[in-house]
């Protein structure tokens, strides 16, 4: 698992995580897909903002509505009415969804809370979950993003796209010399 400090979320070297990614994928010869509720299109704009992207990206969906992760995703009903559309088996659904319509090796998929309002005790803002399907290895993660010192919007859409980055940055490095 990668460790990010979130305390000390540095967005700084995300554009250059980024472009380690879109390199690592296009070396490798595969495909990446971006399916985000709360980030917004963040990771598809980040993707995108690096030069030879097209060889690599797919798709990004921005889902944002609970209807249309049903409907373009997947995501059955039952699963946001059961666990809500902030946890981690709808992160999960999201990107088998995502898995399913775009083909891409490596799928990315957000869910969460991003405030400065909507967070309950229960789920408090910058309860974000992120789902992975990176070459068929399937995994949801839960940064801790509740816990950051800047708890602005923009930081905690940024964080989120911090840590999936570095997550997809490791896994691809761990394929490279395994």
């Amino acid at each position: 698992m990668v460790s990010v400090n979130f305390s000390e979320c540095d967005t700084d070297k995300l554009d250059k995580t980024v472009t380690n990614v879109v390199k690592l994928l296009e070396r490798k010869g595969l495909t990446i897909a971006t399916a985000e509720s709360c980030t917004g299109g963040l990771l598809s704009e980040l993707i995108t903002s690096v030069s030879g992207a097209s060889a690599v990206f797919e798709l990004g969906l921005c889902t944002y509505s609970e209807r249309i992760k049903t409907e373009f995703l997947g995501v059955p009903a039952g699963t946001i009415r059961d666990f809500g559309v902030v946890s981690e088996q709808t992160a999960l659904s999201m990107v088998r969804g995502l898995k399913k319509c775009s083909g891409a090796d490596v799928c990315v998929s957000v869910t969460g809370i991003a405030g400065p309002s909507g967070g309950t005790a229960e789920t408090p803002v910058g309860t974000v979950y992120i789902g992975f399907d990176i070459c068929g290895r399937e995994f949801v993660r839960l940064p801790e993003l509740w816990k950051l010192s800047d708890m602005s919007r923009s930081n905690i859409r940024k964080c989120a796209a911090v840590y999936a980055f570095e997550t997809v940055e490791k896994m691809l490095m761990e394929a490279i010399t395994n």
